[in-house]
């Protein structure tokens, strides 16, 4: 089983549960939802979440993902991520942790 992370707002995730999918604002900007690996998530969390609260870390087994998940070259990190081209299925998501404040203040 291959584990991908997403971070996202409680809020956010609240309303996935109740529709059965997830639909990040990148997707409808960029046409995909970006995730990181397990190594990634810190600078994730350092460069584009520093300072906010109400964050949880979704827990995506990538097996079950019903739409498609593309490892791609991120120049400006030159960095591989993965990224899924399309909704996430809620029953693809294993655990949702809850992000500390702390975590995200660098």
């Amino acid at each position: 089983m291959a584990i991908i992370y997403h971070v996202t707002t409680q809020a956010e995730w609240a309303t996935a549960r109740s529709t059965g999918t997830y639909e990040a604002p990148s997707f409808k900007e960029e046409g995909f939802i970006h995730c990181s690996l397990a190594t990634q998530v810190p600078s994730v969390l350092e460069r584009y979440f520093k300072g906010k609260t109400d964050l949880v870390k979704l827990v995506i087994d990538t097996e079950k993902l019903t739409s498609q998940l593309v490892y791609e070259w991120s120049p400006s990190t030159a960095d591989t991520f993965p990224h899924i081209y399309g909704t996430i299925n809620t029953d693809a998501v294993t655990a949702v942790e809850p992000i500390a404040t702390a975590d995200t203040a660098g």
